[in-house]
């Protein structure tokens, strides 16, 4: 029988930006303000998207953007406390909604107090961490030349005991899975030796790695993790679009079918570490990849926006970030009317999704293939079938259609403009 995983659509929010958060606060910033309250009053918005999962980004004590930790254990206190986390847990809960936290188990911020320990010469807490002791003094690992980052230690068994704590203790607050961040950086064995302890008691919890590039199966194989993120069809869609080269995306296809026989990926079209889809291929483009997420094998995730085509673009440089992770406005009704196109289109094909949940595991065939132009049949393992046909020309178009060949969907990118 199919894990819960497998019917979950997640709605990924970067909870410090979707808030409003400061990202880089000053001292009177970091009081107390309970700005996750904020969420509950978008979860109904999640279920009418037709998701049923909220992917959240860091929400645990930092000194910046999320991602540089010095306190596992407690919720930054620029979106709340114990207490506002549970109340936004238990509205979840009310709505049928999972929730997944964001582990940064890769590094720490410098800040952490056993960091600060180790660098004052602690020698139980220097295990913990990649140390160099030279002649000048200790020198610590960092993550890709992030000096505020500091390396922990994957050989250290204290840090496989921290990781698991860690992860039980947020379970047991009701989440129901994780996204190890940066798991690409981090040894597969180490996650074998973790995640095992942790299914001891939460035997349905779904492990999803943040993995860029390298073997993905064989990661998962090692690792024990249940998903990793599918960033080669995330390249592929947007390039092939952008382009004109749908060859990419068919070999990409290809595989992603050889995955889809040992693991289900997180598919997407974007989230909080990318530029907006809308702004890397325009608004007709990004509604042909809505089309792609939806109609091939995976798990989907949409980053908050991009259902409604928010633009924006990251760059290399100190805040380069902060415009794919937006504010949200107080509440639903004060979005912008332009964006509903593109949200009509996501509630139409995740209902299409709905009503087959077989796509999931669906391995897709091209029976159409050419630079502008592409077709291809989606086939569950009983046998169910949809076909799907894109074109670029004259203006970017997409057609779903049943078995009998009825249309179920057709989508003309006029609606959603082009390029920006």
């Amino acid at each position: 029988m199919s894990r819960w995983s497998d019917f979950c659509i997640w709605w990924h929010v970067y909870p410090l930006g979707f808030t409003g958060a400061p990202v880089r606060p000053t001292p009177p910033e970091r009081e107390l303000t309970p700005r996750l309250d904020g969420l509950v009053g978008w979860l109904d918005y999640l279920v009418e998207l037709g998701a049923n999962g909220l992917a959240l980004g860091p929400v645990f004590t930092s000194e910046t953007h999320g991602y540089d930790t010095v306190d596992f254990y407690s919720i930054d206190p620029r979106l709340g406390d114990d207490a506002a986390f549970d109340r936004l847990v238990a509205a979840c809960h009310e709505r049928g909604i999972n929730v997944m936290l964001d582990g940064v188990f890769n590094h720490v911020g410098t800040a952490h107090p056993l960091f600060q320990a180790a660098m004052g010469g602690d020698t139980q807490a220097q295990r913990l961490f990649r140390l160099e002791h030279t002649a000048d003094g200790i020198r610590h690992g960092d993550f890709e030349g992030h000096q505020g980052l500091a390396a922990l230690n994957h050989d250290e068994p204290a840090v496989a005991d921290l990781v698991a704590d860690v992860m039980r203790h947020w379970l047991r607050r009701g989440a129901v899975a994780w996204r190890l961040d940066a798991a690409y950086a981090v040894p597969p064995e180490f996650w074998a030796r973790v995640l095992p302890r942790v299914r001891e008691e939460f035997p349905e919890a779904w492990f999803m790695g943040e993995v860029i590039h390298g073997d993905y199966a064989d990661i998962v194989a090692r690792s024990g993790m249940d998903s990793v993120t599918q960033y080669e069809l995330w390249k592929a869609i947007w390039s092939s679009l952008a382009d004109g080269n749908f060859f990419e995306l068919d070999w990409t296809l290809q595989r992603h079918n050889d995955l889809l026989t040992s693991f289900t990926p997180m598919t997407f079209v974007g989230n909080h570490d990318v530029t907006r889809i809308a702004s890397k291929i325009g608004g007709a483009g990004a509604a042909l990849a809505v089309v792609l997420l939806f109609t091939v094998g995976g798990i989907p995730s949409i980053y908050y926006g991009d259902e409604q085509a928010f633009r924006g673009v990251k760059t290399e440089r100190l805040g380069g970030d902060d415009e794919v992770r937006p504010a949200f406005p107080g509440r639903p009704e004060d979005l912008s009317s332009l964006g509903a196109p593109m949200l009509r289109l996501h509630q139409e094909l995740i209902a299409l999704r709905r009503r087959n949940p077989w796509l999931t595991t669906a391995r897709t065939t091209a029976t159409h293939l050419d630079n502008r132009d592409y077709a291809y049949d989606v086939v569950g393992a009983g046998g169910q079938k949809l076909h799907v046909a894109l074109q670029l020309d004259p203006t970017p178009t997409a057609e779903i259609t049943d078995a009998d060949g009825r249309v179920l969907t057709q989508v003309n990118g006029a609606a959603y403009g082009h390029r920006p």
